[in-house]
């Protein structure tokens, strides 16, 4: 098993900066690709970012691309998400998550294990 806690969220205006940490434990060793979704009131979980093992393929959601950068620490075992000139739509609840197989990065259902979620709220 592998357990997954997401740090960093928070209240910011719009147009401003936060960076989201995810840390696992457990069976990290069995890791592929980490992920990054949200999921804003009333609406489905939506994928947002994620990056492979080895840190050399990264996926964005068109509405992060260019606002956003996802990395990880395979050493410390954390991935982490910048979020830059957030948006009001930025708002949701995101989550961290992982796949213990190579497979579709940006397809939720690929995914078995899940943080509890941090909340981002952006401010007009």
């Amino acid at each position: 098993q592998v357990q997954l806690v997401e740090s960093g969220g928070g209240l910011v205006q719009a147009g401003g900066s936060l960076r989201l940490s995810c840390a696992a434990s457990g069976r990290t060793f069995s890791i592929s690709t980490m992920g990054w979704f949200r999921q804003a009131p009333g609406k489905d979980r939506e994928f947002v970012a994620a990056i492979r093992r080895r840190g050399d393929s990264t996926y964005y959601a068109d509405s992060v691309k260019g606002r956003f950068t996802i990395s990880r620490d395979n050493a410390e075992n954390m991935v982490y998400l910048q979020l830059n000139s957030l948006k009001l739509e930025d708002t949701a609840v995101y989550y961290c998550a992982a796949q213990p197989r190579f497979a579709s990065a940006t397809i939720l259902d690929e995914y078995d294990y899940w943080g509890q979620g941090t909340q981002v709220t952006v401010s007009s």
